[in-house]
């Protein structure tokens, strides 16, 4: 039989596993949760760092990787907003420096014919004619910027008013008069100058026609270059005639009279002391290079912008 001693050792060893049990229960209940935890923690750990987990999290719109890839259209709006509007700015950077090149060598050009001798009427009508048969790639100002020197009379007084002109902040019209050499010749118009137009534009201004008789005129011809959007006469009848635009070839028609197409900017019309304010070249080629750093600068700009805010939300969503 088993002694006392063994039973009563027996009974204590079952007693305090008993007792132990439901201590061991709550200490697994209390840590069990922290150990689940740790446990998903480092797994998750793990997926992260394997190559095969660094995808895409779209089911629920969670991102791990490019976070402009959860935003679906709206990335490829942005970057195609961005392109577009820094191509844009960067082509018309572009265009002004070519059109700066372009002034730099008008300028060169108009300098070398202020340096040629006075040309007279004949000559002047033979340089318009073979000008009509040879192709260049400023047509309309061929011969800008020659010196004339010719005898002319007025044909009448009848006054030209071009519309929507602008000296020295003020709004008016150039005056011109047609002359003529003579009778078997083409007519020529003569600007006369700039003349301030009056606030009620029902009424035309007081230009004051030169006399009908012989002037010797000397000045510079030119020929304005045509405006795409409006290039018709739109000729107002009555004297003096107010027109919109430098259309001669419709202004000879209209008037039924055969005109060069030039236009005279005599420097010594007599009695007169009306402004001129054309030039052949408005904007230097100075004016075209500063426009471009402009837009240059703004396409730079633009970008800089678009990438912070590009980053910035690349950094709030990693």
């Amino acid at each position: 039989m088993p002694s006392p001693m063994a039973n009563s050792k027996s009974t204590t060893t079952m007693a305090e596993n008993i007792t132990r049990r439901p201590k061991n229960g709550l200490i697994d209940c209390l840590f069990s949760p922290l150990t689940i935890i740790n446990k998903a923690r480092a797994r998750l750990n793990n997926m992260n760092s394997s190559s095969n987990t660094k995808t895409n999290l779209t089911n629920r719109g969670a991102v791990t990787s490019n976070p402009l890839m959860g935003l679906g259209w709206l990335s490829g709006l942005f970057i195609l907003i961005t392109v577009s509007v820094f191509s844009v700015l960067v082509k018309l950077g572009f265009w002004q420096l070519d059109r700066a090149e372009f002034k730099t060598q008008w300028q060169q050009t108009i300098h070398n014919r202020e340096t040629l001798p006075a040309m007279d009427y004949d000559e002047l009508v033979d340089l318009l004619i073979q000008s009509q048969s040879t192709s260049t790639d400023i047509p309309t100002q061929l011969l800008t910027g020659y010196k004339v020197a010719v005898n002319v009379s007025p044909v009448s007084n009848q006054i030209y008013l071009l519309d929507n002109q602008v000296y020295q902040g003020q709004v008016g019209y150039l005056a011109y008069q047609i002359f003529k050499h003579n009778d078997a010749s083409p007519y020529l118009l003569v600007e006369l100058g700039f003349i301030a137009a009056n606030k009620d534009r029902q009424v035309l201004p007081v230009v004051d026609a030169l006399p009908n008789k012989e002037y010797q005129l000397t000045g510079r011809i030119y020929q304005k270059q045509a405006n795409p959007l409006s290039e018709h006469l739109y000729a107002e009848p009555g004297n003096p005639m107010r027109f919109q635009n430098l259309a001669i070839d419709e202004l000879a028609s209209t008037e039924n009279l055969s005109l060069l197409n030039v236009v005279l900017q005599p420097n010594n019309l007599p009695n007169l002391h009306y402004p001129q304010p054309w030039q052949p070249i408005p904007l230097s080629a100075q004016k075209h290079q500063g426009y471009a750093l402009q837009w240059f600068t703004m396409a730079a700009v633009f970008l800089g912008l678009m990438g912070w805010l590009a980053m910035k939300y690349w950094r709030a969503n990693s």
